[in-house]
């Protein structure tokens, strides 16, 4: 049974997530407060399979939650839930290291569906190859350990950064539409997911693998088709 961290202040939000959650088969763990997800999140991090952070907080936001899980190496999904439809919001969601967001009023089943796809990429992720190496000039992606390194350092990537990366790596040469990664990144889900959250991510990945993410070499954009990962 998956168990899921939830960060929402709104009493009455929070209870009836928690319902229709465990009625979905998960155990909900809900906290009010940054400092309570701290104080939870230091002690127990490993216990969590997703976390769903609000935003906006009485004592902070979800934002600083998401940079200290990432910060402690963790690729844990991380699914945010924004109270307005403001790009530099969800923009700062993503660059903290957020893998995805849903904008309230939302959905019940639409959150349950993202869940759902957070929760597949991530067992996929573990399950992935335990041999296959992926290698590009100075950069070498080691699917044991999901694990990625540059010119022989380590590079702190989150969840969809890497798995991004992966199908790059694994795609060389070839031109990949925004649907086609859209849908092997969120399994199928990729209409539900808004065109700004893939552009974040790829500007991302850019700025940790290229020499400098205003003039890319490695990860080109090839206008009215997609993206293609050019060959070394």
């Amino acid at each position: 049974m998956k168990k899921l961290l939830l960060l929402e202040d709104d009493v009455s939000l929070a209870d009836g997530l928690c319902y229709i959650l465990e009625r979905e088969g998960y155990l909900v763990e809900a906290v009010k407060t940054v400092r309570e997800a701290k104080e939870v999140l230091l002690c127990r991090a490993g216990d969590y399979d997703l976390l769903l952070l609000d935003v906006s907080l009485p004592d902070g936001n979800g934002y600083e939650i998401c940079e200290q899980v990432r910060a402690s190496g963790s690729r844990i999904p991380i699914l945010f839930l924004t109270a307005a439809d403001e790009e530099l919001q969800i923009i700062r969601g993503l660059d903290s290291g957020g893998d995805d967001y849903l904008t309230k009023p939302f959905r019940l089943g639409e959150l349950c569906s993202r869940i759902r796809a957070l929760l597949r990429r991530w067992s996929i992720q573990k399950a992935e190859s335990s041999s296959e190496i992926l290698s590009d000039g100075s950069l070498t992606v080691h699917t044991a350990q999901n694990r990625v390194w540059k010119d022989g350092a380590l590079l702190s990537l989150t969840a969809t950064e890497y798995r991004l990366l992966c199908i790059f790596l694994r795609n060389k040469g070839h031109i990949l539409t925004r649907e086609i990664i859209q849908n092997e990144l969120w399994d199928g889900c990729g209409d539900y997911v808004d065109d700004n959250t893939l552009s974040v991510h790829i500007r991302r990945l850019r700025e940790k693998v290229e020499e400098d993410a205003s003039h890319p070499v490695r990860l080109r954009t090839v206008r009215g088709f997609g993206y293609e990962w050019r060959k070394n």
